[in-house]
């Protein structure tokens, strides 16, 4: 320990001035139907007003066959209408393709994208799932950026989302 600080004051050691950290660990479940789609999923923090500050994670079908996959981009309702279509997909970082039921965790840091534009304040991540022959649901869970301390608070779905957690750390 005391060979990494002697080498941080150095400045041999890069230590971020900052490195606040939102985790969101979402559960997709198993639908026991005849016919199951994977669900597409946006994650997103808007301000308390409603404004998309930040588009986290969208999962789409990124290997449609004799189809483009962003064509049903707009079943996410909520996240189109507010940041989707003015976003061109694929998009570095943040697009990527559906998950099959399970227990999912991505991790955003403060000074890299999505996240290096929030300013101080409160918002509401955003986590909404739509599938074909099936449902659209929306879970929203408050939170303050940066935090002040470690976090913890969570929303449960009902039917295309299970238990959705969003964890900041400072």
């Amino acid at each position: 320990m005391k060979k990494i600080l002697a080498l941080a004051a150095a400045g041999m050691l890069a230590v971020p001035a900052h490195a606040e950290e939102l985790e969101v660990a979402l559960e997709i479940p198993r639908l026991r139907i005849a016919e199951y789609h994977r669900p597409y999923v946006a994650m997103w923090v808007e301000t308390e007003s409603g404004k998309t500050a930040a588009t986290l994670n969208v999962w789409y079908d990124t290997d449609a066959k004799g189809e483009d996959g962003r064509k049903w981009l707009p079943d996410l309702r909520t996240w189109w209408r507010r940041a989707g279509r003015a976003m061109t997909m694929p998009a570095d970082g943040i697009s990527g393709p559906t998950r099959a039921p399970g227990q999912y965790r991505v991790r955003h840091a403060s000074g890299s994208k999505p996240l290096s534009a929030l300013a101080p304040g409160n918002y509401r991540l955003q986590v909404e799932a739509a599938r074909e022959v099936g449902g659209r649901e929306l879970v929203t869970i408050p939170f303050q950026w940066p935090p002040r301390r470690a976090a913890t608070a969570s929303a449960r779905g009902t039917t295309e989302l299970g238990t959705v957690r969003l964890i900041t750390r400072p």
